[in-house]
This record gives structure tokens, sequence and C-alpha cells, in this order.
């Protein structure tokens, strides 16, 4: 077993990022001193990438861990995200997370969604302005200003993606999506690779659902007594090679998660074939809504160019 210290990726602008990091979206908004705490505790156990939100509602707190910790600003990636409403105001929305964050440049800055919200929390279709396009050309400005090192999108399929690439220059250096191996988005990988942009898995031990499946129960088995299933299921994302970002407030945990073991070939084509069991190819997120026969924010799963049915189940 390995700790996945000094294992990072480097982003298509030469930026490294830790391959582990500790995600900060708590299942509801707020500050707190628990966000605190573990931002602090992952720190001080070796984590040197963070990722937060403008939505996520605790800037703050996480600035607060950056500021009373030991390790010093420039050891650590730090990841923040614009909000829907903010598609309009991107340079504003920054500004605002650096003051709360108590920082003067993120490393990477992403657009949280693809569809903006208007001034009373109506979602915009996507000919709709700011559209995608018109958001990002604002979000490449900031490279120049220093206030933020790469720009990247997240919860972007290939459809958005295609959209966005069609109209602009500078590539996205990340999508983060949902990806864990009920989600696998297999294609979405390899159309990524090709174009030089990380995936970023945020639900990547997919919210403990299928932590007791047996196949992956036997792949820990096999690496030793000590050896769990969420250190399984980060081994595969990270083998694969995307980026992860799991959450806990655990200390235990947050220390059993740095710790990665070498999956076989056999192994990780047991995980790649998982969401191929009956009713495993799904999102087990909590954002998707019945509405429109299937969406998320306002969108269609087709606008989204999200291959799904109510739910979030996989077609």
């Amino acid at each position: 077993m390995s700790s996945t210290g000094d294992r990072k990726f480097q982003l298509n602008n030469g930026l490294s990022m830790p391959a582990i990091g500790i995600g900060c979206w708590m299942g509801t908004p707020g500050e707190g001193g628990h966000i605190t705490d573990m931002v602090k505790t992952a720190l001080d156990l070796g984590y040197r990438h963070i990722d937060t939100a403008a939505n996520y509602g605790d800037e703050c707190s996480v600035g607060k861990a950056l500021k009373e910790s030991s390790v010093p600003r420039a050891a650590i990636f730090l990841t923040t995200k614009l909000d829907q409403k903010d598609h309009g105001r991107v340079e504003g929305a920054l500004n605002t997370s650096l003051e709360k964050l108590g920082v003067s440049y993120v490393d990477l800055f992403l657009m949280h969604w693809p569809m903006a919200f208007d001034d009373e929390g109506k979602t915009l279709q996507p000919d709709e302005t700011p559209t995608i396009v018109e958001t990002w050309l604002q979000m490449e400005k900031l490279l120049s200003s220093g206030k933020a090192k790469a720009i990247g999108v997240s919860n972007f399929s290939i459809k958005t993606l295609s959209t966005l690439l069609a109209h602009t220059t500078a590539v996205p250096a990340v999508n983060q999506v949902e990806l864990h191996p009920c989600l696998p988005q297999h294609d979405l990988l390899a159309f990524c690779v090709e174009r030089g942009i990380l995936l970023t898995a945020y639900s990547p031990l997919g919210k403990h659902k299928f932590a007791e499946d047996p196949d992956i129960a036997a792949i820990a088995s096999a690496h030793g007594a000590t050896t769990t299933p969420a250190q399984v299921l980060l081994s595969w994302g990270v083998q694969r090679g995307t980026a992860v970002i799991p959450k806990t407030l655990h200390p235990a945990r947050l220390e059993e998660n740095m710790k990665l073991v070498q999956l076989s070939a056999a192994e990780m084509d047991v995980l790649d074939r998982l969401h191929s069991k009956e009713g495993m190819h799904r999102s087990v997120c909590g954002f998707h809504s019945a509405a429109l026969g299937g969406s998320c924010f306002g969108w269609t799963y087709e606008q989204l160019g999200w291959d799904m049915t109510v739910g979030g189940v996989h077609l």
C-alpha cells in the first residue's frame, strides 16, 4: 500500500495537481468549525489538494483552515467554483471567493455547472445569455490576472464540452464530474484524455451505496486484511487516470483514504465492468429531478448530454 502524497497529474497548462484531494461539500451548504477542522486535519495528514465552491457556502471556513495551518499556501492546490447565479459576473464572483478564502489566487477555478441562473434564480436555457461559451470567455480573461492559475468546468458532458471547444481557444484544464464504478463514464474519459482535459471524480466512493458489493469486497480482501473497499475504489479512480476528491470528517478515514493499492489488470477490469450488473449503472447523487422527463437544475438530460432516464439511471 502506498501513500498518495507525491502522486500528481499534470494539467494541460503545465500545472501539477495532486491526485487525491479533500472535497468540502458536506451535503448541505454552510460554514462551520467542522469544515475548518476537517481541512486542517487533512493538511496535517499530508493532503495538498483542497476542493470547495462558492455555493457550498463554506469558503470562509476553508480559508480559516488555510490561515491556521502551518502548510504554506504555495504548497496547496486550491480549487473553487463559479456559482450558477454568477455566470454574468465571473471576475467579481472570483474576487468574492478569494476574499472569503483569504488568498490572492486559486490554483483552479471551475464553472460549476453549464446552466446559469438569472437574478431571480430562474434557470436560463442553453441559448440564453450568458451561454456557456460567453461565461467561458470571461473565465479565460482571469488567466492573465493571476487570480486563477488554471480554469476548467464541472458537470460537463461530451455534448457540452463539444459546444464549448467549438467556440473557444483555451481548453479546460479539468472537468469535474460524478465518477465511480457505477457511473464510470468511460466515453467521457476517453474524450477528455484525447483533448488533454483531466477528469476529477466527485463522489468517487459512490456515497458508499455499493461498498458491500462482493466483487469490491473480494478485491479488498486480496490486498490484505486492512485494505478497505474505499481504498479499492479510490485506487481504481487514480489508476485509470482521474483525480479523486473524497470527503470525510473522520480523521482515521482521512488518513485511510490517502493510502492506495496497486490493482491488477484483472481487478481493474472487474471494476470497469461493475456498472454492467443489473440496476447498477446510475448516478448516486441527489440533484436529479423527475421534471421535464428527467432533469437537473432546469436542464433536461438531453440538454446536459447525459444518457439517463428519470432518477439518474443510465440508459
